[in-house]
């Protein structure tokens, strides 16, 4: 058989994209899977009212007590993840964080279940603490609720 020039095929100018579309389909699945175990936390239902919203650079530097619907304190320092404390713990942690970052905001999350002598001793604590001032956190209402 002789080399026939003319039955010879052309190059195909197509990008085959099945193989993309896999990877794709495949990357999709790690994100669902993996994006609720990065939104861990302590589970609070933050009271609603009427307030303004913080900017970036308030929440640059910050510390914030948590507490759960139980009465039990959890503290989270510039966007970390919150961590279980005792009353005596948070007071001395505090005060080491507000000596290192003198400027930084304290703000108080409670649950709207949780007692309110439990929030009120959370804001004590940061004042004794050395905390100029401390914010509480709420949750803007919503539309149903006006």
């Amino acid at each position: 058989m002789a080399y026939n020039p003319a039955t010879r095929r052309k190059p195909m100018s197509q990008i085959n994209v099945v193989p993309y579309i896999d990877v794709m389909l495949v990357l999709l699945v790690i994100f669902m899977v993996t994006a609720p175990m990065l939104q861990q936390g302590v589970e609070i239902d933050l009271p609603n009212a009427p307030s303004k919203e913080l900017s970036e650079e308030t929440l640059d530097k910050q510390l914030v007590v948590i507490i759960d619907d139980q009465g039990a304190f959890y503290l989270q320092l510039e966007g970390s993840d919150e961590q279980a404390i005792g009353e005596q713990d948070l007071q001395q942690q505090a005060a080491e964080y507000m000596v290192a970052n003198p400027r930084a905001k304290v703000f108080v999350k409670g649950d709207q279940g949780v007692e309110y002598g439990r929030v009120v001793l959370a804001m004590v604590l940061l004042k004794n603490a050395g905390a100029d001032s401390v914010g509480l956190v709420t949750e803007p209402p919503s539309d149903r609720e006006n």
